[in-house]
């Protein structure tokens, strides 16, 4: 490749820093992304590198598991502060030990945190560094391993939780079974402040999502390439939960 070829590259690729991570990801043709990418405006693709280089580090087969969980914590921290970069600030009157000034400060939305048992646990401690005051709510759902569709066997969320701004989470983003049906059941409770975050998502799963809930912005980690004959992303890192959890 010439020199000036890989600067134009380059320079086009900054100016649209979410095409170059997802041809980062996924090897795809510029045009093929460019075209993805008028489809994909509530869907937000991690570039930044730190989130890059600590997903590199849990696709290790080698990673153990006490790593993996810390990372997985890690990642979603990052993820959380990328994906509360619009929450609305109002302006206070605040004292310093040295005058009267004014700070800003959140307008006091409050927020709820859905993780998607048994995976999305790992990803609360790490919002939880950023957002104490938020409250945890739990959805059950497993995907059944012959017609890869989600069931439903728990859901237990804060009383208020159709007033806040809700961040459900789930590390892996593969068919959007679940998901879809996870931020489905928030909606039948009056939830309408809904925002998803996950660490690695599959194309399947990101078009199932936008097509379910177009009003839910998508907050991911990386985009891979596919989903193999099994419902597992491909590259991926294999089996979060397990992983995660140590069970396999």
């Amino acid at each position: 490749m010439k020199p000036e070829t890989r600067d134009t590259e380059l320079e086009t690729a900054a100016a649209r820093p979410e095409i170059l991570c997802l041809s980062d990801c996924t090897g795809r043709a510029d045009a093929e992304l460019e075209e993805e990418k008028k489809t994909m405006a509530n869907v937000v693709i991690m570039d930044h590198p730190l989130i890059q280089h600590k997903i590199g580090l849990i696709r290790r087969r080698e990673t153990g598991t006490k790593d993996f969980r810390q990372t997985i914590s890690e990642i979603a921290m990052l993820i959380c502060y990328e994906a509360t970069r619009d929450l609305k600030l109002v302006d206070v009157d605040i004292e310093t030990p040295i005058c009267r000034t004014t700070a800003r400060e959140l307008s006091g939305k409050k927020m709820a945190i859905i993780p998607i048992l048994r995976a999305g646990l790992g990803m609360v401690d790490g919002m939880l560094t950023l957002i104490p005051a938020a409250k945890v709510g739990h959805i059950g759902l497993y995907r059944d391993p012959e017609t890869l569709k989600p069931v439903e066997y728990y859901c237990k969320l804060p009383a208020d939780c159709a007033e806040r701004e809700v961040f459900v989470v789930d590390p892996m983003l593969a068919t959007g079974g679940s998901s879809v049906a996870a931020i489905r059941m928030l909606k039948e409770k009056g939830c309408k402040n809904i925002h998803f975050m996950c660490i690695i998502a599959a194309p399947e799963g990101v078009e199932a999502m936008k097509e379910a809930h177009p009003d839910v912005d998508m907050y991911i980690g990386a985009l891979d390439e596919r989903l193999n004959d099994h419902g597992y992303i491909v590259p991926g890192l294999g089996d979060a939960g397990d992983r995660i959890f140590g069970t396999k």
